[in-house]
């Protein structure tokens, strides 16, 4: 027995069948005077529009609730072969019957338009629905298949009895078994066979070129989303869709199939993103390439060209090499950490060294000041080693933890006394002397607040699990993390402004160094919108790369370990004032002098624009080894700097790069003035929930209803009241567009 389901409308909620339905939905007067009516017709709009009226069988699944959607669909073991363009269906069925019945036919019969032929199967076991129906369609040497039946959720348009070619009923219904023939050597290849229509669905088996004159669909794809604000919001889908196909006609020779080839459905249902794709392609096109399309071509070859030249065995761009010789102080730090966790520990401690430098202050090439500031992430894998950085970290700042421990223990004390002093008597008054630096990653926005006003002008800092971790601080004053961080790393002011007598009421200097960790698309997610307003920029990233063939092994971590630390942390606890090294200024000099020669050399702005902050972020580093190797430069400091500074801008761009390239392109786009055409940003058949989000983007609210009613008036839309779905008609379509 084979379960499956109907629809007694497009949009009705599927019900499973049994044969008594089967019949009654068969023998329905109703179905045959519609099909009746479809058979004299030959305009395609009017039987589109006479077959909704029919109920429709899905052959291929039973759903979740009765929805009939592919995520709530089991497979019913059938597949339907739908047949188009067949004259004589009665006469091709003939000539079929032996062939098909003993491969285990269940069900055939002519399709309402009576110019169609509807054969059921079985699906052969250990097959796919698409193999299954690439198998029937070889062996019975079949042409003009509609390939969209695929689809869990394919409806089929129900016909009267007289339709009906064959109908095994035993085998459909009452549970006997069916045996297709054995697929043999038909089931070794997928191949369509000769002469056979190119499947309409989202399979695609055309060898359409990967790539647009050396630009990757795939990249090509990417920049056009940027072009048109990036990927849509659940509700716009179908706008964002129909305009990509529309754009995308300029670069795949107007090609649907190609079109659909390289387009993502965008979490839309499979069917209803080929049907969008099908009606941007029936749209009247520009002679010229728009300007829109040449942005992206533009945008998307400038990311080819500055690709990364050194792969690894994967092909995957691989980031500078760290310097054999390492800082004694970056030596020890990452000596017990496994080799491939190594540059990322190296970059990732400097912001807990860096709190050990109280009021300490350096000269920039711009004769401004600035201090120890680091916010590093870790941005990497899955199970990848991010947590490497987490001991020496440990061990760097012990000497903070242990004097917090007693202000805590100061901290609680005065908490305890304050809970049992009774409602009128006074309250012991908080000491002003509690200041803990390392803090914990949890917080309240009050709490960060406090810590920071009890400081005194000394660095907190928090190791963070998590990069989302940070939007704990965001409040109502201050909604985007991105100008945290920016006040972050200028120092500046920070606080909230409370009335209760019991709330935190400050404004300080921000001084806060922090690590975090992410994966890739979890980092790429946070800081989407946040490319290019200088978030990026003032953050030193660090990443790894995974090596399968060296073993992941740690150190020991022991007193003997942190002895051999506590001179460096010594040397950074004991500097005051302002600090100079002319070498490390000089470097500084020179390193951002190679990196806007070689932004001008390959016209990269990214480069450019990251470069400023960039070699900021070196220095800093190069003044705390200074600093931490008792005021001694070396030439190993020297080439480190230099490496961190060269890996700090490859992990920016590797991971950033294409949506910072994207993001400036979309910035230059000159706004667009006046009154626009609100029908012609629709797709030919929209939902009033459509024309409702086009009003809201362009920030009109309310008033769809009214607005489609007077383009019904005026003759430029029409309404299927059984679908409610709008369609532009004609003449709309020859005037306007």
């Amino acid at each position: 027995m084979y379960k499956f389901s109907f629809v007694t409308s497009v949009a009705g909620k599927a019900t499973e069948v049994s044969k008594e339905l089967f019949h009654q939905i068969v023998s329905d007067p109703r179905v045959k005077s519609i099909c009746d009516q479809i058979a004299k017709l030959s305009d395609a709009s009017e039987i589109s529009k006479l077959k909704r009226n029919l109920p429709a069988f899905c052959w291929h699944a039973w759903f979740d609730d009765g929805k009939r959607k592919n995520y709530a669909a089991h497979h019913s073991g059938l597949i339907m072969l739908d047949l188009d363009h067949v004259e004589d269906p009665r006469k091709k069925y003939e000539e079929l019957a032996e062939s098909a019945l003993a491969m285990g036919l269940l069900v055939a019969h002519v399709t309402p338009s009576t110019k169609g032929l509807r054969l059921i199967f079985p699906v052969p076991a250990g097959m796919k629905m698409a193999d299954a129906q690439t198998y029937y369609v070889k062996a019975l040497k079949l042409q003009n298949v509609d390939a969209c039946t695929k689809d869990l959720a394919r409806l089929s348009f129900c016909v009267p009895e007289d339709y009906f070619l064959y109908l095994n009923e035993k085998r459909l219904f009452e549970g006997e078994e069916v045996e297709p023939a054995e697929p043999s050597e038909i089931q070794e290849s997928t191949e369509l066979p000769e002469n056979t229509e190119q499947p309409e669905c989202t399979e695609h088996s055309v060898p359409y070129p990967q790539d647009y004159d050396g630009i990757p669909y795939t990249m090509l794809v990417s920049a056009l989303e940027t072009q048109l604000g990036g990927t849509p919001a659940h509700g716009s889908r179908n706008n964002f869709i129909f305009s990509m196909a529309a754009y995308l006609r300029y670069v795949c020779n107007d090609d649907s199939e190609w079109i659909a080839q390289v387009l993502p459905t965008y979490g839309e249902n499979a069917t209803k993103w080929r049907r969008t794709i099908d009606s941007a392609c029936q749209r009247a096109q520009y002679k010229q390439m728009p300007q829109i399309v040449k942005r992206a071509i533009e945008n998307a070859r400038l990311i080819v060209e500055k690709a990364e030249q050194t792969v690894d065995e994967e092909g995957d761009s691989l980031p500078p090499q760290m310097p054999v010789k390492l800082p004694k102080l970056i030596a020890h730090l990452t000596k017990n950490v496994p080799e491939v966790c190594r540059p990322s520990v190296a970059n990732a401690v400097f912001p807990a060294l860096g709190i050990h430098l109280n009021g300490v202050k350096f000269w920039l090439l711009d004769g401004t000041e600035k201090e120890a500031t680091f916010m590093c992430v870790n941005i990497a894998k899955q199970s990848s080693g991010k947590s490497a950085v987490n001991k020496p970290i440990e061990y760097i700042v012990a000497d903070i933890v242990e004097r917090d421990e007693l202000n805590r223990r100061r901290e609680q004390e005065w908490k305890d006394a304050t809970v049992n002093k009774g409602a009128n008597k006074e309250k012991p008054k908080r000491p002003d002397d509690l200041c803990v630096q390392v803090l914990v990653s949890d917080m309240t926005n009050a709490a960060f607040v406090q810590r920071m006003k009890d400081a005194g002008g000394k660095y907190l800092y928090t190791n963070l699990e998590e990069l989302d971790l940070l939007k704990q601080l965001q409040t109502n004053g201050t909604k985007d993390i991105g100008k945290i961080i920016c006040l972050c790393f200028d120092n500046g002011k920070y606080g909230q402004e409370r009335v209760g007598t019991q709330s935190v009421t400050a404004r300080v200097d921000i001084r806060w160094n922090w690590n975090a960790s992410t994966t890739i698309q979890k980092g790429i997610r946070f800081f989407k919108g946040r490319m290019i307003d200088g978030t990026l920029s003032r953050i030193n990233f660090c990443t790894i790369v995974p090596d399968k063939t060296k073993p992941f092994i740690y150190g020991k971590y022991d007193e003997k370990y942190a002895e051999t630390l506590k001179p460096y942390i010594t040397n950074l606890n004991l500097a005051t004032g302002h600090v100079e090294c002319r070498q490390a200024l000089d470097l500084a000099g020179k390193l951002l002098e190679k990196c806007l020669e070689d932004a001008a050399l390959t016209d990269d702005d990214v480069l450019q624009d990251m470069a400023y902050r960039a070699v900021t972020i070196a220095y800093l580093k190069a003044m705390v080894l200074y600093i931490a190797h008792d005021m001694t430069w070396s030439k190993d400091i020297a080439e480190f700097v230099e490496w961190s500074l060269q890996y700090d801008l490859w992990c920016k761009q590797h991971f950033f790069g294409d949506q910072i390239a994207n993001d400036k392109a979309a910035e230059n786009v000159k706004p667009q003035h006046g009154p626009k055409n609100l029908l012609d940003m629709l797709p030919d058949t929209f939902t009033m929930e459509q024309a409702k989000e086009v009003r809201n983007q362009q920030g009109m609210n309310g008033g769809a209803q009214h607005m489609v009613s007077t383009w019904i008036y005026r003759g430029y839309v029409e309404r299927d009241d059984l679908t409610m779905l709008y369609t532009k008609t004609d003449y709309y379509l020859k005037k306007f567009v």
